[in-house]
């Protein structure tokens, strides 16, 4: 099959499956990459947390943070589905930097993220990003924002009204009267400038070394793996990635490296058309979608 007719079929899947798909596949070894969409701006959710890791990472190496240093973090409370960890906490806890860099990165944890966000604020996270030559990822706000936005309004039963609000509410120029959907005040950015950053964390870059070691070791571990891991795990590959789930829109980030010593960066970003909380369906399309373009990317 002809890489155009592949797109072409896969553009068509993703919308049969009720999705907006932003997707990039790089091999970091040529540089050949396929794509589709990949420029468009999507607010980033939970992916937000791989620059908040690089930036703290980057703060211990210069000297700027303790990682053993103990901060007392206050119990987010929250009730609704989907927040973990310390986000779900009743009481006050006292917990290192380092560890709570293990929880908002490998768990996915806002109230986590949000303790090192209140030590490297969100300006500050992308000023080092500019110091590293990162661009395209814009880091505005932490993750506290995420916690109000009309899901927690709603009764359980009527959730699929704040998914109808989040599909139905979008201007043609990416602005929403959902403010967290809005891409001029949300954390944002594109399929590539994702693939962009995860391949100066796997290769050679301005990332010092040990900096980028650490985050990779935080994206191994990643605990979330519901969604591209099935398709991008076995005993022959590894897979390293990082979700992010807002409202409509499903994402993630990923390394995933063979034992042949191919490596390919994988980003996928959606929005679904479906106003529904649960969709099992949509995640493990985004997984065949992504594992097409590598397979195909990979016999090229």
């Amino acid at each position: 099959m002809s890489t155009e007719t592949l797109l072409r079929d896969l553009r068509e899947q993703l919308r049969d499956g009720g999705l907006h798909g932003c997707l990039l596949v790089r091999d970091l070894h040529t540089g050949d990459e396929l794509g589709i969409d990949p420029d468009t701006q999507l607010p980033s959710a939970s992916l937000v947390k791989v620059p908040l890791a690089l930036a703290t990472a980057e703060r211990i190496r210069r000297g700027e943070l303790d990682p053993a240093t103990l901060l007392d973090v206050p119990p987010g409370r929250i009730t609704t589905p989907g927040p973990t960890g310390l986000s779900r906490f009743r009481h006050p806890a006292r917990i290192a930097i380092e560890d709570l860099l293990y929880l908002s990165t490998c768990v996915s944890d806002g109230t986590a993220a949000d303790a090192l966000f209140d030590l490297t604020p969100p300006a500050q996270v992308a000023e080092i990003l500019q110091e590293l030559g990162l661009r395209g990822v814009t880091v505005r706000h932490g993750m506290h924002e995420l916690t109000e936005t009309p899901v927690e309004r709603f009764d359980a039963e009527q959730v699929h009204l704040a998914h109808a609000l989040a599909i139905d509410a979008g201007t043609s120029g990416r602005g929403h009267r959902v403010p967290q959907l809005d891409t001029t005040r949300a954390n944002t950015g594109s399929a590539r400038a994702w693939v962009d950053l995860l391949q100066a964390l796997w290769t050679p870059s301005k990332i010092h070394p040990d900096v980028a070691s650490h985050v990779r070791d935080l994206m191994a571990h990643n605990v979330l793996r519901h969604r591209l891991a099935p398709d991008f795990s076995s005993d022959a590959t590894t897979w390293s990635s990082k979700t992010g789930t807002l409202l409509n829109l499903r994402h993630e980030v990923g390394i995933v490296e063979h034992s042949d010593g191919q490596a390919f960066a994988i980003a996928v970003l959606t929005e679904s058309l479906v106003p529904a909380s649960t969709q099992p369906g949509a995640d493990a399309l985004m997984a065949q979608v992504a594992r097409t373009l590598r397979d195909h990317l990979r016999q090229l």
